[in-house]
């Protein structure tokens, strides 16, 4: 295919491999299993000599044409689609982490990362959380048996941005494994490969389905890790071409053994949501400016938390790296307004927990999803008590302005 912009790209990616009675879309494909007229190709697939499908839960055609199309967004080398953005997550540590192994994190992640992480550390695996936003703090932690680094490129919900291109170099140096979650920027904004990220997470809930209406989350190899280093790799899948190994691995360990399966209603759901990513990031990025500049203006706002303002500690870094600052935003008002107070008098944004919807959607962070971690750790990250997070949506600009604006009298 030639080399088209991103969205003339993910329009027509479907339409460059051949679609059954010229679909413009990839049709929903409900069967779980597939059938070959051959029993010797049958066998040839499962030993992963040619392609093909084997059973539902490792993979279908509708699922592979959408895995194709973020393989497409983030010019990566694979894919491998799952049911949420925490399976994605989850079975990385799955397929490739051991008892005794080591990974350092940033200490700025989403709640459920974090909750992850602690049940990984009682199975045997270190882990240390550090500040990521300043890479001496992730080489400090490094051990010999440091096996990849995790960070989020935007934190949830602080916006904390990690030092991303200096934390790529370093794990290069190092022969480490580096996992970007890419989910608060999307590939549209940012490409993890650029920094050289082995391994990248998208929750395809979030901004690239973009309509809150389908679950899913997708784990991309750059091409950009040298799977030789990696220690983890068991000797059956090292027949495969070394640059697959990874994901070999990882569609077998854990999206076969563990099911988190994607399934292909809801793929086919997010393969047209993906199809305005651009033009909606384009819009709710402009949104999010305009609403974080009216809210650090305004005297009754102790703090605002976003990458595009200049206050920001990681503006320079946003900047340099990302297309725009994305929709996510975060706010503390000053002591004597109730947060609550002021949420239930939105009038358009929605108190709900998801992220990166066309529709605003707001939560109080300390009393919801972050409420399990315990005041302490909430500390340790920034959040206060009075924080609001903020998904900034695509509608009018200036509807959106006056309804915060107007909740604050």
């Amino acid at each position: 295919m030639k080399n088209y912009g991103f969205t003339t790209t993910i329009l027509h990616n479907d339409r460059q491999k051949g679609i059954e009675h010229g679909s413009l879309h990839k049709p929903i494909h409900t069967s779980v299993t597939f059938g070959y007229a051959d029993a010797r190709q049958l066998a040839s697939v499962f030993q992963g000599k040619e392609p093909g499908f084997r059973y539902g839960r490792q993979g279908n055609p509708t699922v592979a044409a959408l895995e194709d199309k973020v393989s497409k967004m983030e010019q990566g080398v694979g894919t491998i689609c799952f049911a949420t953005g925490m399976g994605a997550i989850g079975a990385v540590f799955q397929a490739l982490l051991r008892a005794g192994d080591h990974v350092v994190s940033s200490s700025f992640l989403f709640g459920n990362t974090n909750s992850l992480w602690q049940t990984v550390a009682g199975q045997g695996v270190g882990v240390d959380f550090v500040d990521a936003t300043d890479v001496a703090n992730v080489a400090a932690a490094l051990t010999p048996e440091t096996r990849m680094v995790f960070v989020e490129t935007i934190a949830n919900p602080r916006t904390q941005i990690a030092d991303l291109k200096r934390i790529g170099e370093l794990c290069a140096q190092r022969g480490i494994l580096y996992i970007v979650d890419n989910t608060m920027t999307s590939p549209y904004l940012f490409r993890p490969k650029d920094v050289g990220a082995g391994l990248v997470v998208n929750a395809l809930t979030k901004s690239i389905g973009g309509h809150g209406n389908a679950l899913g989350g997708a784990l991309t190899d750059t091409g950009a890790y040298d799977w030789t280093r990696f220690p983890n790799i068991f000797e059956n899948y090292k027949k495969n071409p070394a640059a697959q190994w990874g994901l070999v691995q990882i569609r077998a360990k854990a999206l076969r053994d563990f099911g988190a399966s994607l399934a292909p209603e809801a793929a086919h759901t997010i393969a047209v949501g993906a199809e305005t990513l651009a033009l909606r990031m384009d819009r709710a990025s402009a949104n999010a400016r305009a609403l974080a500049d009216m809210l650090e203006a305004d005297e009754r706002v102790a703090a605002v938390y976003y990458p595009g303002l200049k206050s920001h500690p990681q503006h320079g870094i946003a900047a340099e790296l990302f297309k725009d600052f994305g929709s996510l935003l975060s706010f503390e008002l000053k002591d004597g307004i109730d947060c609550f107070d002021y949420l239930n008098k939105l009038k358009l944004a929605i108190p709900t927990s998801n992220l990166g919807d066309t529709r605003t959607l707001v939560i109080p962070v300390s009393h919801t999803i972050f409420y399990e971690m315990g005041p302490e750790r909430r500390a340790s990250m920034g959040i206060a008590d009075s924080l609001i997070r903020v998904s900034v949506g695509i509608e009018d600009t200036a509807d959106l302005i006056a309804d915060f604006k107007n909740a604050l009298d």
